[in-house]
């Protein structure tokens, strides 16, 4: 066996033979050469020839079923405030390489036996970020002692296990000039109060609308939680997304959880797999669209976007503004401001690719325009 595999070494890619010999399992030699035979001949068939032009075959491929996709945003199904983006502004958002999304979601994996029910509503509550808002059932201002009421609901703090004392001290510690006590005759209301004079009103709503933002608990960014069942396990798909701190949470599954934030991706986990997030992302979107996209087509636009080891957008802000011809630059947007600035300086452009030359009726460097054919006349 060890004999055959070495054969193949030279003629196949390393992981594509250890695929092969893991999922082939234990087969005679006979069967094990005609399976690497089999591969080898498709291997061979999908290599690209010299001077194809991939990048017009790959734009191709993904701008004509986009003409076909639709403008369309999914809903969860009894959650109003949780929806999804989908279809073409998703495929433009990726391609773009917008930093801020508009849906940012997670979808986290539970390692066992979380991922079986146990703890999923106290889980998914953990995660999910609490803020003082959340856990007062009615703010009132009283104006002749400039002070402001806190009403609690007190199934709500039981629920996510804050008693009275640790919710005064989280707040003592993020405002500073501000008193806080209980109040006399109901165990469930505090009372605020700013230590200083006041002299304006719109102060104590000031003060209101910024006590409803304190962090208290959960996951910052994590919006809202939804645990559903998949398969035969249950997942916990989020609005928003945080995956640093959701990762360093001792039951979620780190191998598997993802974010559609690929910048998110890069930032905590690398290029490498910011990139495999983008193809990931471009993928399911063309599925959820029942179209049929050839993933390598994908896999070039995700290492055009990754190449130089910070993802860049399609856009003329990113991956076309570090085209070394002028005028690839200029033909895609702008083009006086290119065409000006490259004068300016003096800029050269070889003319080796293939916008250029189109642009200017020369032989195009794909395809037949590859090779210089010489020959001698015969006198």
């Amino acid at each position: 066996m060890e004999d055959i595999i070495k054969e193949y070494k030279e003629k196949l890619p390393d992981r594509i033979i250890e695929e092969v010999v893991e999922k082939a399992g234990k087969v005679g030699n006979k069967k094990l050469r005609e399976i690497l035979d089999r591969v080898l001949e498709e291997y061979e068939v999908a290599k690209v020839d010299a001077g194809e032009s991939v990048g017009l075959v790959s734009a191709e491929s993904l701008g004509e079923p986009g003409t076909q996709m639709t403008l369309n945003t999914f809903h969860f199904a009894g959650v109003a405030e949780m929806n999804v983006t989908m279809g073409l502004p998703r495929i433009i958002e990726i391609l773009d390489g917008r930093k801020e999304l508009s849906t940012p979601m997670m979808e986290i994996y539970l390692k066992k036996p979380y991922n079986q029910g146990k703890n999923i509503k106290e889980n998914a509550m953990l995660i999910k970020e609490t803020k003082f808002g959340d856990v007062v059932q009615e703010f009132q201002i009283n104006i002749a002692e400039s002070s402001i009421e806190v009403k609690l609901d007190s199934k709500k703090m039981e629920a996510l296990s804050i008693s009275k004392a640790k919710l005064i001290s989280l707040i003592s510690k993020s405002l500073k000039g501000v008193n806080i006590k209980e109040h006399k005759d109901s165990k469930s209301e505090i009372i605020l109060k700013p230590r200083g004079k006041v002299e304006d009103l719109n102060e104590i709503y000031r003060l209101k609308e910024k006590v409803k933002g304190i962090y208290l608990m959960g996951v910052k960014g994590i919006e809202l939680v939804l645990p559903v069942k998949q398969a035969d396990e249950f997942v916990i798909r989020t609005k928003g997304s945080n995956l640093k701190d959701v990762l360093e949470l001792e039951f979620v599954d780190d191998i598997r959880t993802t974010t559609n934030d690929v910048f998110e991706i890069s930032k905590v986990l690398g290029i490498e797999a910011a990139r495999q997030g983008i193809i990931n992302e471009v993928f399911n979107v063309i599925e959820a669209q029942g179209l049929n996209v050839d993933l390598r087509h994908i896999m070039l636009v995700a290492d055009t976007m990754c190449v130089t080891g910070e993802i860049r957008g399609i856009t003329r802000y990113g991956v076309v503004s570090e085209k070394a011809s002028v005028l690839a630059r200029a033909s895609f947007e702008t083009p006086i401001k290119h065409i000006i600035n490259a004068s300016l300086v003096g800029e050269i452009d070889n003319l080796n690719s293939v916008v250029e030359n189109v642009m200017l009726n020369q032989r195009v460097p794909i395809g037949t325009g590859v090779p210089e054919l010489r020959f001698k006349a015969k006198k």
